[in-house]
């Protein structure tokens, strides 16, 4: 599954004029970034860590995406003024680049072609957006934990392989978008079994049977601080696409 990170679809020219324009700031983990129905107008580019982004219905949590580096956080509210819509949490010490909505939206009329990176941005969201919609209905609980595992190992996984095809050391982060054809990936996010739950739209029981059950038995470990996925051809299956 692909995923569309903000900084890596940015004109060059963009990208050093946003640097000059925001100020880099470290995050503890559990801090929020912004707050929902709060009219906060800070633009945060993660450079490095994991947040989750996440509403509170009636005491309990939905979680809406897990982003990482080079993901776009508060790009909604800086195109519409609008009320945060979202709360937006460190999971882990977060390095960030953070500038007020105004500047952020002069820099990118001061460079025609950058909106195209928030437009992709968006359009990768919304195309995720409706395929949760669609593994709703019908009920189609796996499809939903496949694709977020997905997101999850395209955003974060490193082969637990002792050596990369690429000479790089095991635990540097893959390419955009790369998953290995063959072998394990390792996703050093602390996702649990709830959290999974919480993103999918189901239970933690029902997290547990799913990856106690055919096809996924065995070949993933969800554990305190990482996910140890053994076969990403698995995960494509179950969520239901063409893996030849």
């Amino acid at each position: 599954m692909e995923t569309t990170r903000f900084w890596d679809v940015l004109p060059a020219r963009a990208r050093e004029a946003l640097l000059r324009a925001g100020a880099p700031v470290v995050i503890r983990p559990g801090a929020f970034l912004m707050r929902e129905h709060t009219r906060a107008s800070q633009v945060f580019v993660l450079r490095a860590g994991a947040v989750k982004v996440w509403v509170d219905r009636d005491g309990d949590m939905a979680i809406l995406d897990v982003l990482g580096p080079g993901d776009l956080v508060g790009e909604m509210e800086a195109v519409d003024g609008g009320i945060r819509h979202a709360n937006v949490e460190a999971m882990t010490r977060v390095e960030a680049l953070v500038l007020p909505a105004a500047r952020f939206r002069a820099v990118l009329d001061a460079h025609p072609g950058s909106v195209w990176a928030v437009a992709a941005v968006l359009s990768e969201r919304l195309r995720d957006s409706n395929d949760m919609r669609v593994a709703h209905f019908p009920d189609d609980p796996e499809r939903r934990l496949a694709t977020r595992l997905l997101r999850l190992v395209s955003r974060f996984g490193s082969p637990v392989k002792e050596e990369r095809p690429d000479g790089a050391p095991d635990g540097v982060p893959l390419e955009r978008d790369a998953v290995p054809d063959e072998g394990g990936v390792q996703v050093r996010v602390p996702v649990s079994q709830q959290d999974l739950g919480r993103w999918a739209g189901m239970g933690r029981r029902k997290v547990a049977q799913i990856l106690a059950a055919e096809p996924v038995r065995g070949g993933l470990t969800v554990a305190r601080n990482s996910i140890v996925v053994r076969s990403v051809d698995a995960l494509h299956r179950l969520a239901g696409h063409d893996t030849d």
